[in-house]
């Protein structure tokens, strides 16, 4: 491998890249560092990526035991915060400081991943603000988060910025040829489905069922022509976004729950401590917490898909040249566009965005978020485009 394997898995981030790979290399270093992008663009990767760097001796071999354990997450010196509930509390800051106060192990740096800055609490903001105020010798933070309005001003003030950017359609394919295996035609159709989610298009390249639920949802528009229709539909895709949910995220809730019984002694039918009650409690809340979020997630994923059926209607009804993110249902994009207008298709994305919003931010319920959005949807009977 050449000395710049640990940046493989970053995908059309050349000027990050380079940035980067200048600054291991001991030009332009900071003591902090926000890495910014769109979703999938990878931007816990390249943090991740850029921490094997500056660990590794070579500058990022990817074959050292230095390079291997980073990008494995099991290195000494490098902590990844990341969750899967909807923050990040204080206390979770507060140990991960108290972690990055501690000397490195090895010879070269503390460094400490926070993935999700954006999630921060107010609280948990405060905390991490007096540590990157103060930094400690040879302790490094790394913030990702979607934008630079997404962190704290006083926070992203002491951090150098690296922007990530969503990589074309052929970078994509690319990459999923050369690292799933996949041939040409099924890395292209992911490729454009994905709309340059990295993690999107590798899920689309592995698994038929991922593509089989992406089809379902990108042919609802055209079905959404009665009250019924757009009922059935909203129900259906909170259904589907529950079950996927609760299938990610039910091994993971027993195994957290016999982890619990270990650390307490709690067997069937035993006595339990005092202090397994509060403690039980207090899973269970992060649990629900966390099977909430990766819902939306989930729905939040399904209304992008539904953007893209749009956005190639407005291609079509415009007379764009070049290919459709939805090329396999062109036939449907072409009726939407005959039935409407751009004008109108325009006003139904923000009509998605804004039931996006509802969700994510007033934590309106989804099956009521989504009958509203479906009904607004709806095709227009003939004659009133």
């Amino acid at each position: 491998m050449t000395a710049t394997a640990v940046w493989d898995r970053l995908v059309g981030q050349r000027h990050a890249v380079e940035a980067l790979s200048t600054a291991a290399g001991g030009h332009g270093m900071s003591h902090a560092w926000l890495f910014t992008g769109p979703p999938g663009s990878g931007r816990s990767n390249a943090a991740v990526a850029f921490a094997a760097a500056l660990q590794c001796e070579q500058g990022g071999c990817g074959t050292c035991h230095e390079c291997h354990t980073v990008l494995a997450g099991s290195h000494a010196d490098v902590s990844v915060v990341r969750t899967q509930k909807l923050s990040i509390g204080v206390d979770e800051v507060r140990d991960l400081v108290r972690r990055a106060a501690l000397a490195p192990a090895g010879r070269r740096w503390q460094i400490m991943i926070v993935e999700d800055a954006d999630r921060l609490t107010d609280q948990a903001c405060n905390a991490l603000l007096k540590a990157i105020e103060e930094p400690t010798d040879r302790t490094l933070w790394m913030l990702c988060a979607p934008t630079v309005e997404d962190v704290l001003p006083t926070i992203r003030s002491r951090c150098r910025l690296v922007t990530l950017a969503t990589p074309s359609t052929g970078e994509v394919a690319s990459f999923l040829v050369r690292t799933e295996g996949v041939g040409e035609a099924l890395a292209a159709y992911a490729a454009r489905a994905s709309q340059g989610h990295i993690g999107r298009a590798r899920a689309l390249a592995r698994d038929e069922a991922t593509r089989n639920r992406r089809r379902e949802i990108v042919s609802l528009p055209a079905r959404l022509t009665s009250l019924g229709a757009c009922m059935n539909a909203a129900a259906n895709l909170a259904e589907v976004a529950k079950e996927e949910a609760d299938a990610i995220t039910g091994d993971l809730d027993a195994a957290e729950k016999v982890d619990l019984d270990t650390t307490y002694g709690v067997v069937e039918r035993g006595r339990r401590p005092r202090e397994y009650a509060p403690a039980l409690s207090a899973l269970e809340k992060s649990q629900k917490t966390r099977a909430k979020r990766r819902q939306l997630d989930v729905v939040d994923r399904g209304l992008m898909d539904l953007v893209s059926v749009y956005r190639d209607a407005i291609a079509v009804g415009v007379g764009a040249e070049g290919p459709l993110v939805n090329e396999e249902i062109r036939g449907d994009i072409e009726q939407i566009a005959a039935s409407s207008t751009p004008e109108l298709n325009l006003r139904r994305i923000s009509w998605i965005f804004e039931a996006r919003e509802q969700m994510l931010e007033f934590n309106v319920p989804v099956a009521l978020a989504l009958e509203s959005m479906m009904v607004a949807l709806k095709v227009p009977e003939r004659g009133r485009p």
